[in-house]
């Protein structure tokens, strides 16, 4: 299944533009199942003649402050999650 398809574990949005999805995917890895997440940035804009949401992945400099809030939010997300995986499987 692909990204596209299947929906993200979590989604971090600032303002009403830029936002990062965040998503889970597991993979075989010499017989072992590896997780390993990835993380989709986009941001969304309305056009004026038709008044459609679309996207894009062209940034202004006025929106880096905001992708890098959604950056950051998403590494830490990703980051907590993984030690908190890592501690349910260590034996006690």
């Amino acid at each position: 299944m692909s990204q596209e398809k299947s929906k993200p574990i979590k989604q971090f949005r600032v303002g009403s533009g830029i936002s990062g999805a965040i998503f889970r995917n597991e993979v075989q890895r010499d017989g072992n199942t590896i997780v390993r997440y990835s993380v989709k940035i986009q941001k969304q804009f309305r056009k004026k003649d038709d008044n459609q949401w679309q996207n894009t992945d062209y940034y202004f400099p006025e929106d880096l402050p905001k992708l890098q809030l959604v950056t950051a939010k998403c590494f830490e997300y990703i980051s907590l999650t993984q030690s908190k995986d890592s501690e349910e499987q260590t034996p006690v």
